[in-house]
């Protein structure tokens, strides 16, 4: 079952929850190997093949890359947690990038203070 949290903006995240009936270590390697992460999440959609970032057995985040002009993208942590009852819960949760913050900035904007030191 899933359960999806719509964003009104689209600078908000994206949120999908699924339960499996299935240990975490499972579903973990699903997330993580890329021969089976490709059956539910390409290789062509990612921005890049290797994750951004990862805490084994706990979350992976990967960057995607939209398939069409403006080819924005977004960041997609996938999280797994532990029930007591040995099933697992997954949440998948999807963030705009802010491209501004990437960007180089440059070295004099001529800003107040700029022009108030020279």
């Amino acid at each position: 079952m899933s359960d999806l949290v719509k964003p009104d903006h689209p600078d908000q995240s994206l949120v999908l929850e699924f339960e499996f009936d299935a240990p975490p270590a499972k579903v973990w390697r699903a997330v993580t190997i890329p021969a089976l992460r490709e059956r539910w999440l390409p290789d062509c959609d990612l921005a890049r093949a290797e994750p951004e970032s990862s805490i084994p057995g706990e979350e992976v985040r990967y960057r995607l890359r939209d398939s069409e002009p403006p080819f924005r993208e977004s960041r997609v942590t996938l999280r797994i947690e532990r029930h007591e009852d040995g099933r697992t819960r997954l949440r998948i949760i999807q963030q705009p990038c802010d491209i501004t913050t990437e960007l180089p900035r440059p070295a004099n904007t001529n800003c107040c203070l700029m022009r108030a030191a020279a």
